[in-house]
């Protein structure tokens, strides 16, 4: 979408310094191209990197978790080995959209998350202390999502609703580790 965006506004740019006849403009409008482009190149590393094999999930996890202010924040990262691709990608698509919900939706103000592997699994915890909890409607969209990514890796997920709200992910280790 962003990218979409930096291309719309890049050839409107363009367009515009096409048709500029005001030379103050001149510099000014070239400014903008090259920030512009700058900012596109931007979002292709980053998008490369997002593919990348080397995605580090603990790194990952930990910049999500840095710039949340006014909860407390518990983490911890206990892998030997890098999980396969899919299932890095799904604990962090996951991770990022339960914090999403604990900071839109929730009175929490503690979020942990604690990723694990076991010697036949990998495990994502995700738990807050909310106390004003819905109940649980796995049929929405990002519930939803969740446990498609994890189905889809043959895992599974569960969601809790004691002590505050909970996920609970367990994907066996095999061909997509």
């Amino acid at each position: 979408n962003v990218g979409h965006l930096l291309t719309s506004s890049l050839l409107q740019t363009g367009a515009l310094q096409v048709v500029n006849q005001d030379e103050r403009l001149n510099l000014p409008l070239q400014n903008l191209s090259d920030t512009l482009n700058t900012a596109m190149t931007s979002v292709r590393d980053s998008v490369h990197d997002l593919h990348a094999d080397s995605l580090d999930m603990k790194k990952a996890l930990e910049n999500l978790l840095r710039p949340i202010t006014g909860y407390e924040i518990e983490f911890s990262y206990e892998c030997f080995h890098e999980p396969g691709k899919e299932i890095r990608y799904a604990f962090i698509a996951i991770s990022k959209e339960a914090v999403n919900n604990i900071r839109k939706h929730s009175n929490a103000t503690r979020i942990q998350i604690r990723v694990r592997e076991h010697p036949a699994f990998y495990q994502l915890s995700i738990a807050d202390n909310s106390t004003d909890i819905k109940p649980i409607r796995d049929t929405g969209i990002g519930l939803a999502n969740m446990r498609e990514r994890i189905e889809n890796l043959g895992g599974n997920i569960h969601f809790s609703t004691e002590h505050g709200f909970r996920i609970l992910i367990s994907v066996m280790k095999g061909e997509r580790t």
